[in-house]
């Protein structure tokens, strides 16, 4: 577990339902006002806010980075410009610390408030399963091109190797089945076998033979 980074509340404020944004367009005139739904302003802060990261320099040892920010803490961010500046700022003192002498995967988490800021790291080839499994739909994610590469090939060759296993676990399925029906039919096949010696034996002793009772052998 790498580091864990605490602030100060902020306050949160409402955001309106919509804004009235001057739009032009080819199709309109200048100037016309448009309204755009809370969700298009969401989409629209959103990229503003991912391009200020993109700006954002990486220092070297981090070779994985991914951030995932909450939807209340975009709302608050929108709402709030100073709170925005300021989860930047905390942004921008981690993504250019160094991790040296090792290179890390970096995972911030970013909740409603500076209080439910914090970041986790991981160090090695072997120990970077967590932050895949824990950054799979992050917000924003940097990874290392041969890691990825390595990690492709891996995670190729271990669903191949799954894939063959259950084939096999099929085949071996079948073997069974197939040998557990043929001891069936044995034991069955015995069983009339006895059956036909009792039978003959009383037969023999009687001198008289039971047409019912061989229907049902046979």
């Amino acid at each position: 577990m790498g580091i864990h980074v605490t602030g100060q509340n902020y306050y949160r404020n409402s955001t309106p339902e919509t804004r009235r944004t001057e739009h032009v367009s080819g199709a309109k005139k200048a100037g016309c006002a448009q309204e755009l739904s809370e969700a298009e302003e969401m989409e629209i802060f959103k990229k503003e806010f991912y391009a200020e990261l993109e700006r954002i320099p990486k220092n070297g040892t981090i070779v994985n980075l991914a951030i995932n920010i909450s939807d209340e803490a975009f709302e608050n961010m929108k709402a709030d410009p100073k709170y925005r500046e300021q989860i930047l700022s905390v942004f921008r003192r981690d993504l250019t610390s160094s991790f040296a002498p090792t290179k890390a995967s970096l995972l911030i988490t970013v909740g409603a408030t500076a209080e439910d800021y914090r970041g986790d790291s991981w160090s090695g080839a072997n120990n970077d399963s967590e932050f895949y499994a824990r950054s799979r739909d992050s917000f924003y994610k940097k990874t290392d091109v041969k890691d990825d590469r390595h990690r492709e090939a891996l995670e190729e060759y271990l669903e191949k190797w799954a894939q063959a296993k259950k084939q096999q676990q099929e085949i071996l399925d079948e073997k069974m089945e197939k040998a557990e029906q043929e001891t069936n039919r044995l034991a069955k096949a015995r069983m009339r076998e006895r059956q036909m010696e009792k039978y003959f034996s009383a037969t023999m002793e009687k001198g008289t033979a039971d047409e019912n009772f061989m229907a049902r052998l046979l």
